[in-house]
C-alpha cells in the first residue's frame, strides 16, 4: 500500500462526500485521511515512515516559502533601486543526494529560488553546479544551499 496515494484518494473522497471541492476542503480531507491512516494502519512500516514524512514536508514547505519570499525581495530590491548589489558567480556544490529524483528535487528547488540557477550535474552525480547572483561569501551561499538539500532529503528519505 502506498500511503500517499491512499491519503490523496481518501482526501478526494472526503471532498466529494462533503461537497467541498475547494482548496480548504481538500486540505481538511487530507488531514482527516492522514489521521485515519495513521490510526488504522499504525503497525505497517510504510505508514510509520509516512507518518514522519508529512510533518517534514510541511516543515519544508514553510522553509521554502520563506526562502522564496526573501529571495524575491532581495532580487526585486536590486532591480528596482540603483544599488546594483549583484556579484554573480558559479559554485560547485557537493551533493548528498544520490537518486535521480533527489538530485532533480534539489536542483529544481534551487532554480525556483530567485537569484540562483542549477546549471549542471557532474557525470559522477556528486557535484551540482549552481549560478548565484550574490556570491559575496561562498561558504555562506554553500551552507544555505546545503541546508535546502538537507531539508529535501529529510522529506524524501
Amino acid at each position: 500500500m502506498n500511503p500517499l496515494l491512499a491519503n490523496l484518494v481518501m482526501a478526494l473522497i472526503w471532498a466529494a462526500l462533503t461537497d467541498t471541492m475547494s482548496g480548504v476542503g481538500l486540505l481538511v480531507g487530507f488531514i482527516v485521511s492522514y489521521l485515519v491512516l495513521i490510526f488504522v494502519f499504525r503497525g505497517q512500516p510504510e505508514v510509520r515512515k509516512y507518518r514522519l514524512q508529512v510533518p517534514r514536508l510541511l516543515n519544508f514547505m514553510l522553509f521554502f516559502t520563506k526562502e522564496l519570499i526573501m529571495a524575491n525581495l532581495k532580487v526585486a530590491w536590486d532591480v528596482l533601486t540603483p544599488t546594483n548589489l549583484m556579484k554573480p558567480g558559479v559554485i560547485a556544490m557537493p551533493l548528498r543526494a544520490e537518486t535521480d529524483m533527489e538530485i532533480t528535487m534539489v536542483a529544481n528547488a534551487i532554480s525556483l529560488t530567485p537569484g540562483s540557477l542549477s546549471l549542471d550535474v557532474s557525470t559522477d552525480r556528486k557535484v551540482l553546479y549552481v549560478h548565484v547572483m550574490y556570491l559575496y561569501d561562498e561558504q555562506q551561499v554553500m551552507s544555505e544551499l546545503k541546508r535546502m538539500e538537507a531539508k529535501i532529503l529529510r522529506v524524501m528519505r
